[in-house]
């Protein structure tokens, strides 16, 4: 045999390699959080994925859901956020209820990853508060929240901050709720004019029971804008 025909016969032997099914290719995980809406996008409840396996999964529910436990199987998105990747993943798939707060669900699959944002955000436009500490300029000021969702919000404020500082914000939510506070840094500015300025920031130092606490108010603002409440 040839010094050539050997190479030959090598690459005609090389086993085929066959690409792993996308939800086992760590774009989903088990422990990921995960919000579930529906195709129009309204948000059902905020859960964790567990037990992957395959197409199917489950459903940890951990706030309130804004569907009846007893409802039919029906077809949802899930967006979740791939905390290595630092990237938001979409997925839709069926779902139907179990027992403990717990959701079955079936034929899943991821339809797209991207880099925008991972969770569920609320429109609002009520009055909050920021507080600076530290510098000419520290101390508690005025401002609106414009969005929120877990993981950040978007406030408007007369005041200029620059990216990269950090804040207390505080705002109630709804009139029969505590106040919330969220530690934040600003990661955009937009600047609209006369003065005003929008700020996107994210929450910082935020635990679990936190993030759960801003999921529940986060649901009962959007039940009540829809009259539900």
């Amino acid at each position: 045999m040839g010094f050539l025909d050997f190479f030959k016969k090598s690459e005609k032997e090389k086993p085929t390699v066959v690409k792993p099914d996308p939800i086992e290719d760590m774009e989903a995980y088990s422990g990921m959080r995960v919000e579930v809406t529906t195709f129009d996008g309204r948000l059902l409840f905020v859960a964790k994925l567990q037990r992957l396996r395959g197409s199917m999964a489950e459903l940890y529910q951990y706030s309130e859901a804004d569907i009846p436990p007893d409802t039919e199987p029906m077809r949802v998105r899930i967006r979740g956020y791939h905390d290595h990747e630092r990237k938001a993943v979409y997925m839709e798939g069926t779902i139907s209820p179990g027992p403990m707060h717990i959701w079955q669900v079936e034929e899943l699959v991821v339809t797209r990853i991207g880099n925008d944002r991972a969770f569920f955000r609320l429109s609002t436009d009520i009055e909050a508060t920021v507080t600076t500490f530290g510098g000419i300029g520290a101390g508690e000021k005025p401002c609106r929240l414009l969005n929120i969702s877990v993981g950040g919000a978007c406030i408007g404020s007369e005041y200029p901050y620059r990216e990269g500082d950090k804040f207390l914000l505080k705002v109630k939510l709804m009139d029969d709720r505590d106040i919330s506070a969220m530690f934040c840094q600003v990661l955009r500015i937009i600047d609209k004019g006369n003065s005003v300025y929008e700020y996107g920031c994210r929450f910082l130092e935020l635990n679990e029971n936190d993030q759960e606490k801003i999921t529940q108010n986060i649901f009962a603002v959007q039940r009540k804008q829809r009259g539900t409440y």
